[in-house]
């Protein structure tokens, strides 16, 4: 198969799909009117709530929903063959991706900038909105714990990009305040922003002297530092340590002092980036080994397909960080399709790209399978092959392999580092939502809040027994990260869907997605509790599994009832063209 035809087909699904689909759901579904004023107007108090130019916000909203997810998952997805893994990636991205989060960002601004899981009170109920935030609390703790661990882990394995990365943050900075206080453009100063951090990258490929390797600096992996701890992990612990410091000062000032304009530099990040590395496929034309369908996969897991890839298809993810950060952002809510739906085909682009670099690394389809020999395998190895798949793109428009793995290596930390300071952020919204409800009011300040999901974070992650060692604690709950969050999009998208019938409006659009996603989702998450994680003899992971299973999949279900009672109940006239 051309990886180059397979790119065109896709690219142009997408680009049909916001030209047509998006256009369809804006006009004559959610009925954007552009006169609406906007949260980020309304309650303009200059911390979260900030009228923002929409490219701008486009850029904040694409670097916080791309992460490390859309390239992890497609990569290990594809475990299965390149063709389910494309389809799902190319059909959810247009039909439910887009929807989903073009859908919270719109329900959220029509209900002050509230999170979903705050506006589930109103549309279903009290006891929903209790289940649901604490749902969202689970998984926004797992989204802490695993993108410092992947962050962390790429630091030690790629020392050239830890100047690069750090570089980005007083540069954020300096954008932030020329742009907001000497009312500047931010277009030109991403650039240079950029031309600077990938100067870094290069400089520090070619110069050891250049690359903070701190594996070296603790005698590596044949010296114990403290506590038992060799060279690999005290560096690994250091970098966590600095992650969790960084992130709490991050997730805690206003968001156009760094969240913003850092969002705003990732954004032309990836864009270079998906640029280089398709002009490498156009270019090379490299041949996919990988087969279409894998003879060889476990045809009893492939539910677990469509929560493996979720940030590229559907993410629920995308819902909090719409309704967390961007509508209190939104200038215009004529702008909701451009940052919402636009958002979602940017990480759908990402996503087949990555399966694309993945699927063309191998050199023969029996090295493929090889490396592929288990779901296990898949998930160890997954983006590993792509970095190494996407260095050989761009090797085919003359970047040195040495420079081109430094600088994908960069761009996928600064979209993790990304993804974890708006999920810190939004976990300080939740447990402060959560004071409120339970009446503590020390979890309402910002700082009491930020502490506990920075610690909480820290602690999962550095939990010294993970199933991989010292260091490897995020991943203990990493197996409920994605069933939870195609949970938590499926939930979303009923509520869109409770509110779009309460207008009197076609819901079908985001309800017959919803139906599919709960539908596998349930499947797969029962078969995980019920057939994987319970029984006697379980190991102790398999049992923590168990439990925080069980008690998703039973909250999650509890809510979906209440929900359809409430979509099955007949239509009150009172609730039809309400706007707020």
């Amino acid at each position: 198969m051309s990886s180059l035809l397979l790119a065109v087909i896709g690219i142009s699904i997408f680009l049909l799909g916001y030209r047509y689909y998006a256009k369809f759901i804006a006009e004559k579904i959610y009925k954007l009117d552009a006169n609406y004023v906007t949260p980020a107007h309304k309650y303009k108090d200059g911390v979260d709530f900030v009228p923002t130019n929409r490219f701008v916000l486009w850029g904040h909203h694409f670097s916080s929903v791309a992460g490390a997810a859309p390239i992890v998952g497609p990569a290990i997805a594809v475990y299965w063959g390149w063709l389910p893994a494309v389809i799902w990636v190319i059909l959810g991205t247009v039909f439910a991706a887009g929807v989903h989060d073009f859908g919270a960002l719109v329900l959220s601004v029509r209900n002050k900038g509230q999170s979903v899981g705050t506006i589930a009170n109103k549309l279903i109920g009290h006891r929903a909105k209790i289940l649901f935030l604490f749902i969202i609390l689970i998984l926004v703790l797992m989204v802490n714990a695993v993108f410092a661990w992947v962050i962390a882990n790429l630091f030690v394995s790629f020392p050239a990009s830890v100047l690069s990365v750090f570089i980005q943050i007083p540069l954020a900075i300096w954008m932030g305040y020329a742009v907001y206080k000497k009312s500047r453009s931010m277009l030109l100063p991403s650039i240079v922003a950029l031309a600077f951090m990938y100067g870094a990258a290069i400089l520090a490929s070619q110069f050891d002297v250049l690359q903070i390797d701190l594996v070296k600096w603790f005698g590596g992996e044949e010296n114990t530092v403290m506590f038992g701890l060799n060279g690999v992990s005290m560096a690994f612990f250091v970098w966590i340590i600095v992650l969790m410091v960084y992130v709490y000062i991050a997730s805690t000032l206003p968001v156009w002092k760094l969240l913003q304009p850092r969002d705003y530099i990732n954004s032309h990040q990836l864009v270079l980036g998906l640029v280089i590395l398709y002009l490498g496929v156009l270019f090379t034309n490299p041949e996919i080994t990988a087969p279409a369908v894998n003879s060889g996969a476990d045809i009893s897991m492939w539910p677990l397909l469509f929560i493996t890839i979720a940030c590229g298809a559907i993410s629920g993810f995308h819902g909090l960080v719409a309704s967390g950060t961007s509508s209190k952002q939104l200038d215009k809510e004529s702008d909701a399709k451009f940052v919402g739906y636009l958002g979602a085909v940017g990480e759908g682009m990402l996503a087949l790209l990555a399966i694309i670099a993945v699927t063309t690394f191998f050199a023969t389809g029996a090295d493929f399978t090889a490396a592929y020999n288990s779901f296990a395998a898949a998930s160890a190895g997954g983006l590993g092959n792509f970095i190494g798949g996407a260095g050989v793109l761009a090797s085919g428009v003359g970047i040195p392999a040495n420079i081109a793995s430094t600088i994908v290596a960069v761009i996928v930390i600064s979209f993790a580092a990304t993804s974890l300071d708006t999920s810190v952020r939004l976990m300080r919204y939740i447990i402060s939502e959560l004071g409120t409800e339970y009446k503590l009011p020390a979890l309402t300040k910002a700082h009491v809040a930020t502490t506990i999901a920075v610690g909480t974070s820290a602690m999962l992650v550095l939990l010294p027994e993970g199933p991989n060692g010292f260091g490897s604690g995020g991943y203990l709950l990493w197996p409920l990260f994605g069933t939870s969050n195609q949970l938590l999009a499926g939930i979303s998208l009923l509520l869109v869907s409770i509110w779009l019938k309460k207008q009197g409006r076609n819901f079908m659009p985001t309800f017959i997605p919803m139906v599919f996603v709960l539908f596998m989702t349930v499947w797969a998450m029962g078969k995980q509790v019920i057939f994987e994680w319970s029984g006697a003899g379980a190991a102790d992971t398999n049992v923590l599994l168990f439990i925080f299973g069980a008690l998703i999949l039973g909250f999650a279900l509890w809510i979906i009832i209440e929900a359809f009672q409430v979509l099955s109940k007949k239509q009150d006239p009172s609730d039809m063209d309400k706007t707020a």
